[in-house]
């Protein structure tokens, strides 16, 4: 047996969009070691970009934005693939109606819209899959790193806040009659599909890169491995946890290189 414990054992994934998605990072990682993935997207003309990605595997079409099908989702999964070991919840969607604003111009429709799916989701998803799940399950929620306050990102990091907390609350809600864990992986910034559509984002990016120790971009695949660890047996003990993986970036704002870039007199 693996290390990590996870031969044999069956776990849902939602959130594959490409792949460069971590999504598909960890359900790849995942099936390497052994598990079973039942995949789940948000439509059909998804799963049609998925083709040659997912042929061949479990897959379920469910729009969080509507419990009912969050609903029909778990019963089907449930019934046909459960009891389940794990859950992966990587959903995020924002819709900047009026595009880009300050955050206090923030249209109070995109922000619920977008709070429903890319947080409450995962409240109303736990709910439907807890008589599904195994007694010891580990749902791993992905976010990012909540105290970011790049003014590109918009309102999703108030509401990645919001994502990370309600895991935690989830953790305490399951421990009254279960073992089920309950933790977010909150990542650095990512060179992926659905950032590359952020303006600006290829500029925080770089900068982000000189910010870690290592002056190296973080790698989807560190974060789905942290991902994978947390919804395998190993990490056992942990439970209610929000996990940094940004390479050291969010604890180097004083690194010399920067200071002496940003010191720089013009003209110097």
């Amino acid at each position: 047996m693996s290390f990590l414990g996870l031969t044999g054992k069956t776990y849902l994934v939602l959130g594959v969009a490409n792949k460069k998605s971590v999504a598909w990072h960890v359900a790849k990682t995942l099936e390497a070691e052994g598990a079973k993935v039942v995949y789940s997207v948000r439509s059909q003309a998804r799963l049609d970009s998925l083709k040659g990605l997912l042929d061949g595997k479990p897959v379920y079409l469910c729009d969080l934005e509507h419990e009912a099908q969050t609903k029909k989702l778990a019963a089907d999964v449930g019934r046909e693939h459960g009891p389940l070991d794990g859950v992966l919840h990587s959903v995020a969607f924002a819709n900047f109606s009026k595009g880009m604003q300050p955050f206090h111009e923030t249209v109070r429709a995109d922000f619920l819209q977008a709070t429903a799916i890319s947080a409450f989701s995962l409240v109303e998803l736990a709910r439907a899959l807890k008589p599904h799940l195994k007694a010891d399950a580990s749902v791993v929620s992905i976010g990012i790193s909540s105290q970011v306050t790049a003014s590109n990102y918009g309102y999703m990091s108030p509401i990645k806040a919001a994502l990370e907390s309600a895991s935690r609350f989830l953790a305490k809600s399951f421990s009254a009659d279960s073992r089920v864990r309950f933790n977010s992986v909150n990542a650095g910034p990512l060179k992926t599909s659905a950032s590359a559509g952020i303006p600006g984002y290829l500029h925080n990016y770089l900068h982000a890169e000189k910010m870690t120790f290592r002056k190296e971009a973080l790698k989807t695949q560190e974060v789905a491995d942290t991902a994978v660890w947390l919804l395998s047996p190993r990490s056992s003990g942990i439970n209610g946890q929000g996990i940094v993986v940004d390479a050291g970036m969010g604890w180097n704002f004083f690194d010399e290189e920067l200071v002496a870039a940003s010191s720089r007199l013009p003209g110097a």
